[in-house]
């Protein structure tokens, strides 16, 4: 905020008051307090949010006569913030807007603070003219240097002026190199978005990048292909894969350090028509919930697991698409068990996440460590629990049913739509009946939504989501409103509304640079099915899934559908997320 006489204050103050953007009452009690106490009044009625930063930046601006500029939701052209170095424009608190007629528009905090105004006039070597901003408003506008691309605009360049042949990709791959600092801008950009995968793929006259942010993929910039060579070889050095290979593909990966945390980085290159695609999947462990109940499980999901993996002995399977978040599923509740009074021993491909007590081993086909192989070692290593990454096949499948009926404690994932989907998959793969129905624990279904963003507005539902709403969830809603707080308990949604038939009150976040449609991270939507006896005898008679997800509705399961419809119903996520992500299910 800028510096003040105490007439300025007063002057803004009063200007609020006579727009009517303030409670006269409660700013003469905070005047007489902070002059008693000889305190800024401003600085008080802000901190108490009687008035916002925003209103007194533009009644500040019209006071001292600068312009203003609210800078929310706008996107500031990459070359316009190149024009301020980022360490530069974060000291002062000044973001460049654009220019005009030779001199820079830049929007400040303290248009009063000469030395800051003539310090980068002086680093720019260019005349600029000051708009006013709230503290909140530059600091958003700041964010944006995390898409700083310049070092790849550089390396562009600097490809470009060389022959596009081997040779000289090769001269240009070194640890100093415009591509390498290329690639690490790259990385750094997709590390700190929290993207989980970064897609390098190449077309016929151009190379595409995009990331997979929040579940959802995003073109974030397209190059020349003569940089493709070099960028790929880059990869391929790091990771210690073969640079002269182009015809098959090939797997590897490395760490990068990004604001000093380690990210695991794995690399798939694969050749395609038009050159070689690469895929870099990001696993930064810190930045993952290995929480179940931060991940979104709750009420009868949540009470169903955790009784499932209270048992010595059986078999706890999760099911869903790729990128469902099966995995994450799983380490999160080993965590939930993990002890030095048990040897726990997991068999993936690959190790997603170190675990600190955990005996992790990575497949190896080609060293013919197989799943099936794997285990059955495993199996002679006296374990109590053990996590197999995925049942791909019959024998891998019958491996984990015979040690859970030797009296082992089995994770593992399998690839079908629902939970209910499960028991049949396992049938398929030969498995016998009665075996299955008395080692199976619990089943688990899921998929992952993106969650609304702290930014956010309410709205009113459409008749159409009404409708929706009430086809799926109505019958679990409560009736009135003497019930919403043991109906919430119960299920496990804060908040839940009662049962409407005109609309619904939704939340939709804030469409930001940093958070695209209003969402920033994810959440799971859940099924379970506990195994008792009356699930048993339909295992034992061959239902299909549909028969059995009918018997476990009966007994309380909240399907994936209605968990999502409860979770947008209680402001975690939003209808449309549900319907994108859900809506081939029941």
């Amino acid at each position: 905020m800028a510096l003040l006489t105490k007439e300025a204050e007063a002057k803004i103050i009063d200007l609020l008051l006579n727009e009517g953007l303030a409670d006269p009452n409660l700013v003469q009690a905070v005047r007489e307090e902070a002059e008693r106490e000889g305190k800024p009044v401003l600085a008080e009625l802000t901190q108490r949010k009687i008035i916002s930063d925003d209103m007194v930046a533009h009644a500040t601006a019209l006071i001292i006569g600068v312009p203003y500029v609210e800078l929310k939701n706008i996107d500031i052209d990459q070359d316009i913030l190149s024009k301020i170095p980022q360490e530069a424009s974060t000291r002062v608190m000044a973001v460049p807007l654009g220019e005009k007629d030779g001199m820079l528009n830049v929007a400040m905090v303290d248009v009063t603070n000469v030395q800051a105004t003539d310090y980068l006039s002086n680093l720019i070597n260019q005349p600029i003219r000051v708009w006013m901003s709230s503290e909140r408003g530059v600091r958003e506008a700041l964010e944006q240097y995390h898409g700083d691309f310049s070092g790849v605009k550089e390396a562009v360049r600097e490809t470009d002026e060389e022959a596009a042949t081997e040779q000289s990709n090769v001269k240009t791959i070194v640890q100093d190199s415009p591509i390498s600092k290329a690639l690490t801008t790259i990385l750094s950009y997709a590390a700190k978005t929290k993207a989980s995968d970064i897609h390098i793929e190449p077309l016929e006259n151009s190379l595409i990048i995009r990331c997979r942010i929040d579940g959802v993929l995003r073109k974030i910039m397209e190059l020349p292909k003569t940089v493709a060579p070099a960028l790929v070889s880059r990869i391929k050095i790091l990771s210690n894969l073969k640079i002269d290979e182009h015809r098959i593909p090939q797997d590897g990966q490395f760490t990068v350090l990004v604001d000093d945390q380690e990210i695991d980085l794995r690399i798939a290159i694969s050749p395609v028509t038009w050159g070689e695609q690469v895929v870099i999947r990001l696993l930064d462990k810190k930045g993952v919930s290995m929480e179940i109940e931060k991940m979104g499980m709750s009420g009868h999901a949540l009470r169903d697991v955790l009784e499932g993996i209270k048992k010595p002995n059986g078999m706890i399977l999760t099911s869903g698409p790729t990128g469902s978040g099966k995995s994450t599923t799983l380490y999160a509740l080993i965590q939930k068990i993990k002890s030095e009074a048990i040897n726990i021993v997991t068999l993936e491909d690959p190790v997603e996440y170190k675990m600190d007590g955990i005996n992790q081993i990575q497949v190896n086909v080609d060293a013919g460590l197989t799943f099936a192989s794997g285990l059955r070692s495993i199996l002679r290593q006296d374990p109590d629990v053990v996590m197999v990454g995925e049942i791909r096949d019959a024998e891998t499948a019958s491996l984990a049913v015979q040690a859970a009926l030797t009296g082992h404690l089995v994770f593992s994932t399998l690839h079908t739509n629902s939970a209910a989907g499960i028991l049949p998959r396992l049938l398929d793969m030969g498995i016998e009946p009665f075996l299955l129905a008395s080692t199976l624990n619990v089943v688990i279904g899921q998929r992952l939504v993106r969650r609304v963003t702290e930014k956010r507005e309410m709205y009113k539902s459409s008749e159409i989501e009404t409708e929706g709403i009430n086809s799926i969830v109505g019958d679990l809603l409560p009736e009135d409103k003497e019930s919403v707080a043991k109906v919430s308990e119960d299920l496990g949604y804060p908040g839940l509304p009662v049962r409407n038939d005109d609309f619904y009150m939704l939340a939709k976040g804030m469409d930001t640079k940093e958070t695209p449609g209003g969402y920033s991270g994810r959440a799971g939507l859940y099924e379970t099915i506990t195994v008792d006896e009356d699930i048993q005898k339909l295992i034992i008679s061959h239902a299909t899934a549909n028969e059995i997800m009918r018997l476990a509705k009966s007994k309380g399961t909240v399907t994936m559908r209605q968990d999502g419809v409860l979770k947008a119903l209680s402001g975690i996520t939003t209808m449309e997320e549900v319907n994108r992500v859900a809506s081939d299910l029941s």
